[in-house]
C-alpha cells in the first residue's frame, strides 16, 4: 500500500525530508517514531511478568485489570496478553533449542507439557517445523 493512502500529503514531505537528510534511515525512523506518540511505560513490565507469571498476576502486580491489560497489550503489540505469553515462550524454546538441547528437554525447560505440544505451539505461531527454524 503507498504510504500517500496512509498518511495523505504528510508522505509527500516524509519523502522530501528523507531525501534531504544526510542520514536517511535516521530520518525515516524519527518520522514514523513522532506518528506513534509515546510508548507506554508499562510495556516493559508486562512483557517481563508475562515471561513468568499469569495474566492475572501480571495485572495485580500492575495495579490494572485484566481488561485494561489486555486494551494495553493489543495496542503495544497487536495481540492479547495471552498470546504474547506464547510469543515470549516460543522465543524462549527456540533460543534453547538453538543451543543445542533435545527438543524434550527444551520443550520442559520452557514451560510446555511436552515436545507434541511445543511442536503444535512452533507450528501455530511460526508456520513451520521446528526443525525447518533451526
Amino acid at each position: 500500500m503507498p504510504l500517500r493512502e496512509l498518511w495523505g500529503g504528510e508522505a509527500d514531505r516524509l519523502a522530501a525530508a528523507v531525501a534531504a537528510a544526510g542520514d536517511r534511515r535516521a530520518a525515516l525512523v524519527a518520522a514514523v517514531r513522532g506518528r506513534m506518540g509515546p510508548a507506554d511505560p508499562l510495556v516493559g513490565p508486562v512483557v517481563a511478568g508475562l515471561a513468568e507469571g499469569s495474566v492475572r498476576d501480571v495485572a495485580d502486580a500492575l495495579g490494572i485489570g485484566e481488561r485494561q491489560l489486555r486494551r494495553r497489550s493489543l495496542a503495544a503489540f497487536g495481540y492479547g496478553p495471552k498470546t504474547l505469553q506464547r510469543v515470549l515462550r516460543f522465543q524462549r524454546a527456540l533460543g534453547l533449542a538453538r543451543a543445542g538441547g533435545p527438543l524434550a528437554e527444551v520443550a520442559f525447560a520452557a514451560g510446555y507439557a511436552d515436545q507434541a505440544h511445543f511442536a503444535h505451539e512452533v507450528r501455530d505461531l511460526a508456520g513451520e517445523p521446528v526443525r525447518n527454524l533451526l
